[in-house]
């Protein structure tokens, strides 16, 4: 029965570290996506801001004439 428990020892390590790897791996995806949403929000403040300082300048324009 020694060699038989110690391929079972064997198995569940591999199956643990097998689990975490997939743990892990899941994190980090998550946390990409995160990271990306945060960029996709300042990208979109971004233009926003340059939008609204383009309308303001033109506004300004119009009122010098």
């Amino acid at each position: 029965m020694g060699v038989f428990d110690d391929a079972k020892d064997a198995a569940e390590a591999t199956g643990k570290k097998v689990g975490e790897w997939a743990d892990d791996t899941k994190e980090r995806i998550s946390d990409k996506v995160d990271e990306v949403q945060a960029d996709a929000k300042v990208n979109a403040a971004e233009k926003e801001r340059d939008a609204t300082h383009a309308k303001n300048e033109y506004k300004e324009e119009l009122r010098k004439d």
